[in-house]
């Protein structure tokens, strides 16, 4: 068999993969109370750093970060490049809507990073920068993060990747889904600033 007929695989891979809530875990293993509880109930860092442990909210983003990297590069390596992006993209389904938290899962930003490393590492690295110029200006993480996801479709099409670019310019839409609450906040002036308490 070629290697298209492992696409499939490949994707169901990587949904699984990005399906793991390092978040709850995490803080499950540290005793404290459920993630889900708390502040906005999500599962990933944001969310793990209002429990008061940047230890744990490091350790998660780290987690959600890797899980699509290692995705792409299992994908990649046994079955191609259109396995590997196949793979990034089930990784960052399996984070937005986990199978074994009745699909309700994490807004992805971590998980969106941890794909772009794996097919394109300089737009990951492009991604950080412009998070941190805007982060920096702004102070607002949720509208970094959705600056840094609109120019990166555009990033990978400059540079000769419009595969990627179709695949980030899908997953940039995805991410402006799970912010639309943040997007509403932001538009009325009441989104919580970096450090805000």
């Amino acid at each position: 068999m070629g290697p298209e007929a492992f696409l499939p695989v490949a994707f169901v891979v990587g949904y699984l993969l990005g399906s793991i809530p390092f978040g709850l875990i995490l803080t499950k293993l540290a005793g404290t109370q459920d993630l889900r509880s708390i502040g906005s109930g999500n599962i990933g860092a944001t969310n793990v750093l209002r429990t008061g442990n940047k230890g744990l909210a490091a350790a998660t983003l780290l987690g959600d970060m890797l899980k699509g990297t290692v995705a792409v590069i299992i994908a990649g390596s046994l079955w191609g490049p259109n396995a590997a992006m196949l793979a990034g993209l089930g990784a960052f389904l399996g984070h937005l809507f986990p199978i074994w938290l009745q699909f309700k899962g994490g807004k992805g930003v971590a998980t969106y990073i941890g794909v772009l490393l794996g097919l394109f590492w300089p737009a990951a690295a492009m991604f950080g920068a412009i998070w941190i110029a805007t982060a920096f200006t702004s102070r607002y993480s949720s509208l970094s993060a959705l600056v840094a996801s609109f120019v990166t479709p555009i990033f990978l099409w400059f540079f000769g990747h419009p595969a990627l670019a179709s695949l980030f310019a899908v997953l940039t839409l995805l991410l402006f889904w799970t912010h639309r609450e943040n997007i509403r906040r932001l538009q009325t002036g009441t989104e919580g600033k970096i450090g805000q308490k």
